[in-house]
């Protein structure tokens, strides 16, 4: 079969394309000409092609798809970055999924799409009792959420044959840079994770199942990896020998992630291989040799990781003056999928 896989550079691309060609596919990669994106190619040479080209630019997006049988699209601009940079994230996130939608439809015969979506769609649910499922409402929480949901019907629309995924979390299996965005979600909010192999295993798993074509699925870990996010902060930041970080470091916002009724997808797509823990395991194994310096450098590491609270600077410099400040409980934005 032959594919094109945008995003193929990206936190799940990169786990969805070694399932693909391993099963004999011809891969076609779509990713934006950087440096980093140049080494990447080396990789991925000689199993899988390259075109390069930004999906904002119509041309090249057609150029990508023609002669695929299937269209894997999963190149978006997350948060914080959809955050920060909302009219460019815009242009990525809907403009360039209206590209691959017309570049589709413009061939003799349509290609398949299956679109990669999130579980942020539905809004804050913290109020409701969990799981959430498929036909539950969609509300819009920031830039990102109201994308998708934009992407999500144009493609249902679009008289494609079509599958939409609503990937739960699916984080780094690597230590990456702290953002304050971080300590604005509640710890009590719920969240599920995904292993980045099980969401490359499901994508790949799709092509062969005809069920899930003109459906929208929830993929996520399953309950193994359904915590709060205290528990998945303290565990994440263990693996990396960090202590937990105190409570008055984050907002009591109730935040768009929730725990999903993945019992379909996974009946269809037989992927849920990983636990949270596995998750965690792969995150500590990242640091290689510098595990060994990790008693030394993690007190340095948590306090710079505060500096990024507002919410601890603000009380530290209160403390200072012998005042108090009541914790926020603002209604806050929506968290990307790793999309």
């Amino acid at each position: 079969m032959k594919i094109l896989l945008t995003g193929a550079s990206g936190n799940i691309g990169s786990h969805t394309l070694p399932q693909l060609v391993g099963r004999g596919h011809q891969v076609r990669c779509f990713a934006r000409l950087s440096t980093v994106n140049r080494r990447l190619a080396r990789q991925w040479a000689p199993e899988a092609e390259v075109a390069w080209g930004d999906v904002t630019d119509p041309n090249a997006v057609a150029r990508a798809v023609d002669g695929v049988d299937t269209v894997i699209h999963l190149a978006a601009m997350i948060p914080p970055l959809a955050d920060e940079h909302s009219d460019r994230a815009r242009e990525t996130n809907v403009g360039g999924t209206a590209n691959v939608v017309a570049a589709c439809l413009a061939q003799p015969t349509a290609p398949r799409l299956l679109f990669s979506s999130t579980f942020d769609v539905h809004g804050i649910t913290l109020d409701r009792p969990p799981p959430r499922h498929e036909d539950d409402p969609l509300m819009a929480t920031n830039p990102y959420t109201s994308h998708k949901i934009e992407c999500e019907s144009m493609i249902r629309a679009s008289g494609l044959n079509w599958a939409i995924f609503r990937l739960a979390d699916v984080p780094i299996l690597s230590v990456r840079e702290p953002h304050p965005i971080m300590f604005e979600i509640g710890l009590d909010n719920r969240i599920e994770s995904l292993h980045a192999d099980d969401a490359g295993l499901a994508i790949a798993n799709a092509l062969e199942q005809p069920e899930v074509w003109d459906r929208v699925l929830f993929i996520g870990g399953g309950p193994s990896c359904q915590l709060t996010y205290r528990e998945y902060l303290t565990r994440m930041l263990a693996a990396m020998g960090v202590e937990p970080l105190p409570d008055d470091a984050f907002s009591s916002a109730r935040y768009a992630t929730d725990w999903l009724d993945t019992r379909e997808s996974e009946r269809l797509l037989r992927y849920q291989r990983h636990t949270f823990e596995d998750i965690a395991e792969a995150v500590a194994a990242s640091l290689g040799w510098k595990r060994r310096l990790v008693p030394l450098a993690t007190p340095l590491a948590r306090a710079a990781i505060l500096r990024l609270s507002p919410y601890y600077r603000a009380r530290a410099r209160l403390h200072r003056t012998g005042r108090t400040m009541p914790r926020p409980a603002r209604p806050g934005p929506g968290v990307g999928s790793g999309s």
